[in-house]
């Protein structure tokens, strides 16, 4: 039986949050041209843990802060992708987000809406990306399950590269959504359920927070 959390679980949404408004800011040049802007606290992590990676080997961030409105047109487009494929699911909304919450987060627990996620992936020295199995956004149903970070149908290079993302992440704070080897967070309501903190760091923010 799967046990994963998901991010529609009630216990995610039950989590308080308390948002002190730390601002966005832009990663640097060194994480990829996406120039994707998350939490400063989330940032600094982020600093950290390019520090601990082998030589050779670079985080590059492909994505950080989502705006709602583009969180609802994933959710739209994911669900009836999953509707098309078992039309019995338009009858069962309870499923149906139970099902589009494995690759795209509700808007109020969204760790991407929060500013407190990265979707990223690991470099090499010539800037190709190494081998973790699937491409990033790789669906289960495109992927055959191997999305999930724990997924035994990859190669033996792709488990040492996700096992490798876990330490280095995982030593500065951050937690993985385990659906999506790709997506760690920081400071949002599924990351304080995952760690047994009392209360999320940040919550849905608007443009007021952006950084100049």
């Amino acid at each position: 039986m799967d046990m994963t959390i998901l991010l529609s679980d009630p216990r995610v949404a039950a989590i308080p949050v308390e948002d002190e408004g730390e601002p966005l800011v832009e990663l640097t040049a060194p994480f990829g041209s996406a120039r994707a802007r998350v939490r400063v606290s989330l940032a600094q992590r982020l600093l950290l843990a390019r520090d601990r990676l082998p030589d050779g080997v670079e985080l590059r961030v492909v994505e950080g802060h989502r705006s709602i409105a583009d969180q609802r047109a994933i959710i739209a487009r994911y669900a009836a992708e999953l509707s098309a494929v078992d039309p019995s699911l338009v009858h069962d909304l309870a499923e149906l987000e139970r099902l589009t919450s494995r690759f795209v987060a509700p808007v109020g627990v969204a760790p991407h809406v929060a500013g407190a996620a990265v979707d990223l992936t690991l470099v090499g020295r010539d800037g190709r990306e190494l081998d973790l199995g699937t491409p990033i956004d790789a669906t289960p149903e495109q992927s055959d399950g191997a999305c999930y970070f724990a997924a035994t149908n990859v190669s033996p290079e792709a488990r040492v590269y996700r096992a490798l993302l876990a330490d280095v992440l995982g030593s500065v704070g951050l937690v993985n959504y385990p659906t999506e080897w790709w997506h760690w967070s920081y400071g949002d309501r599924y990351w304080a359920l995952t760690i047994g903190a009392p209360a999320a760091l940040y919550g849905p923010i608007g443009a007021h927070l952006v950084a100049a």
